[in-house]
């Protein structure tokens, strides 16, 4: 996954197009328009991007040409494609965050990640589809369009940031930046076979991503190489004025994660994590990616989650009650769609959020406003907050005893449109494994490790300590070394 295809460049690594354009070899422009024909050709099949920016691209690759030209230094991500999901703000296009509440919304600000990876001399090629507000796992909540996962048709990308991933998996770009609240980076980056990476809470800065649920939500890449993560990562993160839950610590370096493996790295299996509820295709893809770790040096060690249980009930508590307070802005009033038909305040609410959001943004909405309401507080989000505490405490007494977690990434590989959408717990229980590292404020990962026997990609979730970026993203980079990522490529795009 991590070489050129032919003299296409649009399934080169971002680290392969950075020296290739540094040294010469190829132009950013030549690079920009073989992706965008290249989108021009599959994303009507896969529906992956909300809006292709062509001219702007062009125009960026043109200007990392012209600095190279000049003899100027260029950045670590000198005319590296990239897709960007509909959550993030930025000068050119809308951000829509794929609902009609704000359809035609220009944002007068660039998201803080989006200004690092620009000032890293990266190209963007427009931004990808997203569940709206980034809420479902499956981008079946997309207010605008479907967008199908590149192996196959006729199932989800996973979600929320199901374009993101299905822009990756199917070479429309070399990398994209999503955002994680619960898994909505890792679910669909499993279900569509590539890298997804959400660091620590705190790593990159949340300015300029929509929030849905602020103490949850997290930026960060999918790419088809460990590497390429590590890239992007070491771009977007760091402090930031205008997010007061960055933190002052160095960036994870790219560099560093191809270091020797630590002796005694010790790999956590949470029992809770490998149930009779797991199927056994997955299991054992999973075990097998575990026993790779084992021939790189590493003592497997049983350990226990128990709070695991309680993971679901409790994001679903905390995450709809920050959505209910975050979503109170969307009125009407300011910007975004207003209904045509109000003739007072109350109205002019009513017609405008009932007709601007989709059904389960309203579900989520109704269900956070529920548990913040007088009588409900103390019960619900107040008991929740103190479970979330205790999953905490589970991950810091585990990692007394280990390293890195494994885990499953999602509990299935891709499903068909439609098959979870008339059972929302169904869609919640999607990102079982993927929420207690969100409500931990943990950094995890998810790479491939196989595929279904009917040809489906399989993930694997690597868990890390707060802030341990650069050790995790090295377990991964030297477990992707013993192959277990090479899944090969969609059939459905090949050509």
């Amino acid at each position: 996954m991590s070489v050129v295809s032919g003299d296409t460049w649009t399934y080169a690594t971002a680290e392969a197009i950075r020296r290739a354009v540094v040294e010469g070899t190829v132009t950013a422009v030549t690079i920009t328009e073989k992706v965008l024909d290249r989108i021009e050709r599959h994303d009507k099949a896969i529906g992956a991007y909300t809006q292709v920016w062509r001219e702007h691209a062009l125009r960026q690759a043109e200007e990392v040409d012209a600095k190279r030209a000049r003899g100027e230094a260029l950045g670590p991500l000198a005319g590296v494609p990239i897709s960007l999901k509909e959550v993030l703000c930025t000068r050119t296009g809308f951000t829509t965050c794929a609902s009609r509440i704000l359809e035609g919304f220009r944002s007068p600000y660039e998201a803080t990640a989006v200004a690092r990876l620009a000032a890293a001399d990266a190209v963007f090629l427009g931004k990808v589809n997203m569940d709206e507000f980034a809420m479902g796992s499956s981008t079946e909540n997309s207010a605008y369009q479907i967008t199908r996962n590149p192996w196959n048709l006729d199932c989800v990308p996973g979600g929320s940031s199901g374009g993101s991933a299905a822009s990756v998996a199917a070479g429309l770009c070399t990398a994209s930046v999503g955002s994680d609240t619960g898994g909505s980076i890792r679910q669909p980056a499993a279900l569509c076979g590539c890298i997804g990476v959400k660091p620590t809470y705190g790593r990159i800065s949340r300015y300029g991503l929509v929030a849905f649920a602020s103490s949850l939500d997290q930026i960060g890449p999918l790419t088809r190489s460990v590497y390429d993560a590590a890239l992007l990562l070491e771009v977007m993160c760091g402090k930031d004025p205008h997010d007061a839950t960055t933190v002052t610590l160095p960036p994870p370096r790219a560099e560093a994660i191809q270091e020797p493996l630590p002796r005694g790295l010790r790999v956590g299996m949470p029992r809770e994590y490998f149930t009779e509820a797991l199927s056994d295709e997955i299991r054992n893809a999973v075990v097998q990616g575990i026993e790779r770790l084992k021939t790189l040096g590493a003592t497997v060690v049983d350990i226990s989650l128990p709070h695991t249980a309680y993971a679901v009930a409790v994001y679903y508590i905390i995450a709809t009650a920050e959505a209910s307070a975050n979503l109170a802005r969307f009125d009407g009033v300011r910007y975004g769609f207003r209904h045509p038909k109000a003739t007072n305040v109350q109205e002019l609410y009513e017609l405008t959020r009932s007709a601007g959001f989709g059904t389960e943004v309203k579900r989520r909405i109704m269900l956070g406003t529920y548990v913040l309401s007088s009588g409900y507080y103390d019960a619900y989000y107040l008991k929740a907050q103190k479970v979330r505490a205790l999953i905490k405490q589970d991950f810091d007494q585990a990692f007394a005893q280990c390293d890195v977690i494994a885990t499953p990434t999602s509990p299935s590989p891709a499903f068909r449109f439609g098959e979870k959408t008339q059972d929302p717990l169904q869609m919640y229980l999607s990102d079982i494994y993927t929420i207690s590292t969100n409500l931990a404020a943990l950094p995890g990962i998810s790479l491939p490790c196989g595929l279904t026997s009917t040809g489906l990609p399989i993930g694997l979730q690597l868990i890390g300590k707060p802030f341990a970026e650069e050790e995790l993203l090295r377990v991964a980079y030297h477990l992707e070394q013993t192959g277990i990522c090479n899944i090969g490529r969609p059939a459905e795009v090949q050509n």
